[in-house]
């Protein structure tokens, strides 16, 4: 997810979940019963991302790459996430560790690649491998690498994608597959981002014949970006899924977002859902409590903040967003899936989630987040859509951070069950 923003080496799982690529048929992009082996999922973020990278003018990274204080799913974890009846994780992979190290580097983290592609199978889950450059890093960033075909390490990273999907290529086949770019920031009808998802999968086809392939469509992956994809060009890719990120109302869903460029999400604070489970007064009263904390901030930006905090929370509480507002946005998924002939299984909404609402600054518990992922999760069930709930860690998480406990509120809004 973007703001539009230990290495265990499993030789035992290594040896039961690699397959010869010359064993995989035509058809095995589909798991033996025949249909998606993708279908309820969760995205294992920050397990190859969180970087540490060296400030400018250097363009490489400490050693190991990523922060050790990271939240990672051990084996356990990830057999617990397969009881509560989830069949995927999707796994967000920053490129930037992989292109700036040197071969023996690249080569360590790959076999780390390896090792959690691994895991993730001997604990039954299938796997998205998502390439996912960080756009808060000074250098290795999505404008250098995949802005166009002309991008400074477009190259680079078109290389490493094909090297990925030769390596994913030799594990099970079905339950594997590769996404080679995360929210693409291209406008939705933008040739330019055409170009490059079509340089990327030609790059992947050629090391993997019957990996399955994401791909997604501009505007950050957003459900208007996948309206505005043309299919027919990618049928020579297949096989091929599609995905989607769906997080409106953003007012609700990134309440108190740091990450996000405009102001007014940073402050707001105990927005209900649906809007009619609260006030516009409750909610611009724990605005005030959060703003009053903020000593970074001048009195006269925050005056400006609160003035156009003030103007879009009327909105929203005006339209009164519920159930209906969200079934109407991914009906829009469904009519282009239904439009182009394309089964909704092959439709995956990758992410969707919501901040929790901060306790500092509101007195009363807040369901809301739990009511908002459930009726998120309902109507892409009804659309007949994959999902994949953003997060499985941090402040969108389903899991603590140190005590690996399992948010009972989220398994239940996502139709799961806690583990015995």
């Amino acid at each position: 997810m973007t703001g539009w923003s230990r290495r265990r080496l499993l030789t035992t799982a290594l040896s039961t979940a690699l397959v010869p690529a010359a064993q995989a048929p035509l058809s095995s992009a589909r798991a033996a019963s025949g249909e998606w082996r993708f279908r309820r999922g969760v995205n294992a973020w920050p397990w190859f991302a969180l970087t540490r990278e060296f400030p400018a003018p250097r363009t490489d990274y400490d050693w190991p790459p990523f922060q050790s204080q990271r939240p990672v799913p051990t084996p356990d974890d990830l057999g617990r996430l397969r009881a509560t009846g989830l069949d995927f994780i999707r796994l967000p992979v920053d490129p930037g560790p992989f292109l700036a190290g040197d071969d023996a580097t690249r080569g360590k983290l790959l076999d780390m690649l390896d090792a959690a592609v691994a895991a993730t199978l001997a604990a039954g889950l299938g796997i998205i491998v998502n390439v996912q450059a960080n756009g808060a890093t000074h250098y290795w960033n999505p404008d250098r690498m995949v802005s166009s075909t002309e991008a400074p390490a477009f190259d680079l990273y078109r290389a490493l994608v094909g090297e990925l999907a030769g390596r994913l290529a030799r594990f099970t086949p079905g339950m594997v597959a590769l996404e080679p770019v995360n929210e693409p920031a291209q406008s939705c009808d933008s040739n330019v981002w055409s170009q490059v998802q079509a340089s990327l999968l030609t790059a992947a086809r050629a090391s993997a014949r019957t990996l399955p392939l994401v791909v997604t469509g501009g505007c950050g992956s957003m459900v208007s970006g996948l309206a505005a994809l043309e299919p027919a060009p990618l049928a020579s890719f297949e096989p091929i899924l599609f995905t989607f990120h769906f997080y409106e109302p953003y007012l609700f869903s990134h309440q108190g977002a740091p990450w996000m460029r405009e102001p007014v999400y940073r402050s707001l604070n105990n927005v209900p859902w649906p809007a009619s489970a609260g006030s516009l007064d409750a909610t611009l009263a724990s605005v005030r409590t959060r703003m009053a904390q903020d000593t970074e901030t001048s009195e006269a930006d925050k005056q400006a903040a609160y003035a156009e905090t003030e103007r879009v929370l009327k909105v929203y509480f005006d339209a009164r967003p519920d159930r209906w507002f969200i079934d109407k946005y991914l009906s829009q998924a469904r009519d282009w899936a239904d439009r182009n002939g394309i089964a909704p299984e092959r439709v995956i909404m990758g992410e969707f989630g919501a901040l929790r609402t901060d306790a500092r600054y509101t007195a009363a518990p807040n369901p809301d987040r739990a009511r908002y992922i459930s009726d998120v999760r309902q109507s892409a069930e009804a659309a007949g859509f994959p999902w994949a709930f953003w997060d499985l860690f941090d402040g969108m998480g389903m899991m603590d951070d140190t005590t690996r406990a399992l948010d009972p509120a989220m398994i239940e809004a996502l139709g799961l069950v806690m583990p015995g």
